[in-house]
């Protein structure tokens, strides 16, 4: 079977004795739901992400120069919910961090109750969503965000953050056999891009096709079933429940 393809499996299919356990798929799936909630703030919120920050400094530095369609106080509130939401899941792994399984339950228990207000909000207000509706949204999400990404750091499984690609596709490519480098461990990084980028696809197709909730309905389902799949996690003794630094 060519590396690659073994990388891929290995990601999908892990070893539940290894140092990382179930953990990969789960951020795969993490990743999916970052698209989603992202298609949904970008296309309906005003050009403003709630997970890739990156992306909400750009605007920033684009509204600053006098750039249509880009708002400062947008970019700038998504940033701080971001920020309040990283706080909150510092706080929620540090309590757990002698245990992986429960530091990734209790950061998808906050995080889903955050995303659920935000699709609630939708269904009650209807669109389109502007003013107070609109950066309500933005704050529900960029609080959930905020919570997944700190609790994705702490697990910290290499190449599967749920939402920088540009350093994973520089990995895969800078560290191949062809650049001279030691392996690019492609299978993995590809997966990750690919699962941002089929997120973000089904996000801009509901949408377009469907109602404007919908990418926020399956972002909830998504959260629900990871959040019950963690609770045997939560109780598990494998060694990959040890915290990252040991493993």
């Amino acid at each position: 079977m060519p590396q690659v393809l073994r990388e891929a499996r290995d990601t999908l299919v892990p070893d539940m004795g290894g140092p990382h356990g179930p953990l990969p798929p789960v951020l795969l799936v993490l990743t999916v739901l970052t698209g989603l909630v992202d298609a949904f703030s970008y296309l309906l919120l005003g050009h403003v992400f709630v997970a890739n920050m990156t992306g909400n400094v750009m605007f920033l530095g684009f509204s600053f120069a006098g750039a249509a369609s880009f708002s400062t106080l947008a970019s700038a509130v998504a940033l701080l919910s971001f920020g309040a939401g990283a706080l909150a899941g510092g706080i929620a792994v540090h309590r757990a961090r002698a245990h992986r399984g429960r530091q990734l339950q209790h950061a998808l228990l906050v995080e889903t109750v955050f995303v659920a207000a935000a699709m609630i909000v939708t269904l009650i207000s209807g669109g389109p969503y502007t003013g107070g509706v609109r950066f309500a949204l933005i704050v529900l999400l960029g609080v959930g965000l905020g919570v997944q990404n700190a609790v994705v750091r702490a697990l910290a499984v290499p190449d599967l953050t749920t939402t920088v690609v540009t350093r994973t596709l520089t990995g895969a490519v800078a560290d191949s056999r062809l650049a001279m480098g030691p392996g690019s461990k492609a299978g993995r990084r590809v997966l990750s891009a690919a699962a941002l980028l089929a997120g973000a696809s089904v996000g801009a197709l509901a949408l377009l096709n469907g109602h404007p909730s919908l990418p926020l309905i399956l972002a909830v389902s998504l959260l629900a079933v990871m959040a019950t799949a963690a609770t045997p996690l939560a109780r598990s003794d494998a060694p990959w429940t040890r915290p990252a630094g040991g493993a």
